[in-house]
């Protein structure tokens, strides 16, 4: 009985310290991840996720003068009122499409990247999502566009619970080690 609750520690504290660890590796990797500077580009590609102000982000950077093109994931269920709002926005200065990726994943979007890029000779794209999510997006995009690739996030803070960032890392890191088996695309 001792032999096993000794065990039953030890795997508990070995639990511990891997949690600590990622969420050490975690945060800088993640949530101090790269922000590439502002620049005009060819597209703005705005990546599916949370309501949390990435579509109203990418359009008024087209508004800015940073790309006459601004492409928005749209993963959502099919009668979204959100997305169509978005879908429809009209400006002289930009044009706004919206695209179902295939597979709904980041890699979907990276090859809808890839083929209007290709459609329309673009070479430089800025891709909006997550902060946390720009290194691995940034990996996927790079295995499947050869052009200039701008990562810039969301502008907003996150509220999460330790368990929560904990669960973001974890994600995040069998997201990269699947896109690694992927390949190039």
């Amino acid at each position: 009985m001792q032999r096993l609750a000794i065990l039953a520690m030890s795997a508990l504290g070995a639990v511990a310290v891997g949690m600590a660890g990622l969420g050490g590796v975690g945060y800088f990797l993640y949530s101090k991840s790269r922000v590439d500077p502002m620049q005009p580009v060819d597209a703005i590609i705005v990546l599916g996720g949370d309501r949390d102000g990435r579509e109203e982000y990418g359009i008024e950077l087209a508004r800015d003068g940073l790309s006459s093109n601004v492409v928005l994931s749209n993963p959502y269920w099919k009668d979204d009122p959100k997305m169509a709002e978005f879908c429809a926005v009209q400006d002289p200065r930009f044009t706004v499409t919206c695209v179902r990726p295939q597979p709904r994943a980041t890699r979907g979007e990276a090859l809808f990247t890839r083929d209007l890029a290709a459609q329309h000779g673009w070479t430089s794209v800025m891709v909006i999502s997550w902060r946390y999510h720009l290194p691995r997006a940034r990996y996927i995009f790079s295995q499947c566009f050869d052009g200039e690739i701008v990562m810039r996030p969301v502008p907003r803070d996150y509220d999460f619970s330790v368990a929560h960032w904990e669960y973001i890392y974890l994600y995040q890191t069998f997201g990269f080690v699947k896109a690694f088996f992927q390949g190039r695309s």
